[in-house]
């Protein structure tokens, strides 16, 4: 499969070229700093443009990863990876980052550059794709990557959500710090995935005793009420999988 590149970039670049342009051709009161901002817009998309027209490959084939893209250009074989991982970074001021797919080598093989860790084990990792790239949905790129990978491959946004599945927060003044809400439940997500019962003991007293101190107040933050029950919810199911820990040791 053959992952075709976003136009998104290209189109971006194009419009704060062209809108510089059109600055300089029109002119009007205000000259120097309508040329300032002019030759800004143009500056920056002529930049973007130039990254988007740089060569892009990414290939996911019965022998490996085909990766053609500014900073990595080689072919992985399978035999070379450990771990590939789809995963999320946590959100910035409640909006989604772009899904990314982190590659771990196997012991002994060197991909560069390492730029991230994997996200439960904190192995380094190569961070080989950024979703928003490609014109594929994240589902197609799995579904792909779980016919050629197969076992190396984790799928770490449908875990997540299979293990605990969380509402669109509303957002709204005086309401609890985004950050703060995000940090605990991707904390929580990922100790329901952790097969360490100690691990998800610590991450349920992490969340009470966040929730029994107060969370910090933002001047623009998640609703209150819908947060809490969220993280009530996330509570009750770290301590569900306790019990269920306890009942199958006994």
């Amino acid at each position: 499969m053959e992952l075709r590149r976003s136009r998104g970039a290209r189109v971006l670049a194009l419009v704060c070229v062209l809108g510089g342009v059109l600055l300089l051709v029109y002119p009007s009161d205000g000259a120097l700093l309508r040329t300032i901002i002019a030759v800004g817009a143009i500056a920056i998309g002529a930049v973007a443009l130039v990254s988007a027209l740089r060569r892009f490959r990414f290939g996911i084939h019965a022998d490996g990863l085909s990766i053609r893209r500014p900073g990595l250009r080689r072919d992985v074989r399978w035999a070379e990876v450990d771990t590939l991982v789809l995963d999320e970074p946590p959100r910035r001021d409640g909006h989604p980052e772009p899904p990314r797919l982190l590659l771990v080598p196997v012991p002994g093989v060197t991909i560069e550059p390492v730029t991230a860790r994997h996200p439960l084990d904190g192995r380094p990792a190569v961070e080989v794709l950024v979703l928003d790239q490609v014109r594929e949905q994240p589902d197609q790129v799995s579904a792909a990557l779980t016919r050629f990978a197969g076992g190396r491959f984790v799928d770490l946004l449908a875990l997540r959500r299979a293990a605990f599945d969380i509402p669109d927060l509303p957002v709204g003044l005086r309401g609890y710090q985004i950050d703060r809400v995000d940090r605990l439940i991707r904390r929580g997500q990922n100790a329901l995935l952790s097969a360490d019962a100690s691990t998800r003991r610590a991450a349920r007293g992490e969340i009470e005793r966040a929730i029994t101190a107060g969370l910090p107040i933002a001047q623009r933050g998640y609703h209150t009420g819908q947060a809490a029950t969220v993280l009530d919810d996330l509570v009750a199911a770290l301590a569900d999988h306790d019990t269920t820990d306890r009942e199958t040791a006994t």
